[in-house]
């Protein structure tokens, strides 16, 4: 549709190497923020909470954390970071007056803040296995599935940046969409204590409340068939939105 091809590797190319430049800075905060949340809330709090759904709460908010993780890496990534890149830096009017599209800068754009994602995935879950919270060889899934985790988020994110007129309107989609997501779907208690219609309305408008579905199922070695459809509408939702966001870029890049 796009027209898109190999030179989008190029973007991202020059996003990972800027990445591993500062690798110490961008490599610690995924290696803590989990230990951190473990030790106060899987084994603090859960210390005074006996079970969720028959398990431990340590093993019921690990695949949360990770998927919180996943979800902010590449948000952020292609909301803050991406509109510094096109606006103050200039990065993306450079890259455009090379061979290389519109459209394939900002595909480079939405891929890197999925391999963003991926990297802090993997960054966590030895953590996650050294405090014995996670199972194995299920859990080794968690490191693709965060690949499409992350396009999601990017593509989602990529539409506030296409649509913000300042770097400081980004802090709504942070408060009126990442906030409530963080608290409400599912991460440090069961979906099932809400309504019924929140629980409905959570599921239809949340991302990451899917992404948590998966990532539990995974970490905890049990299968349903709430995998499939929350796939199926990650894929779907994945897809819309890749599309609308390089075509919203592209209008704002072009005027």
């Amino acid at each position: 549709m796009f027209g898109l091809s190999y030179r989008l590797l190029k973007p991202w190319r020059r996003n990972i190497i800027t990445f591993f430049k500062t690798w110490k800075l961008n490599f610690v905060p995924p290696f803590l923020e989990p230990i951190l949340y473990l030790l106060a809330l899987g084994f603090g709090l859960g210390g005074f909470i006996e079970s969720v759904d028959g398990v431990p709460y340590a093993k019921f908010i690990a695949p949360a954390l990770v998927s919180i993780s996943v979800m902010t890496a590449s948000f952020f990534e292609c909301t803050y970071t991406s509109f510094v890149r096109m606006y103050y830096l200039k990065t993306f009017d450079a890259m455009i007056a090379t061979p290389i599209s519109i459209e394939e800068v900002i595909a480079g754009e939405l891929f890197w803040g999925a391999t963003r994602s991926t990297i802090y995935a993997t960054i966590m879950l030895p953590v996650l296995l050294a405090f014995g919270v996670v199972e194995m060889p299920s859990s080794l899934l968690i490191i693709p599935f965060a690949f499409l985790g992350g396009l999601l988020f990017s593509c989602i994110a990529m539409c506030f940046t296409a649509l913000s007129p300042t770097i400081d309107a980004l802090s709504y989609p942070n408060f009126l969409f990442i906030t409530p997501m963080f608290l409400f779907s599912g991460t440090f208690f069961p979906m099932t204590v809400l309504p019924e219609a929140i629980q409905y309305v959570a599921l239809a408008i949340l991302p990451l409340a899917h992404i948590v579905i998966i990532n539990r199922s995974l970490t905890l070695g049990v299968y349903s068939f709430s995998i499939v459809t929350s796939l199926l509408w990650i894929l779907a939702t994945t897809t819309i939105f890749f599309f609308v966001s390089i075509k919203l870029m592209k209008r704002r890049l072009i005027v």
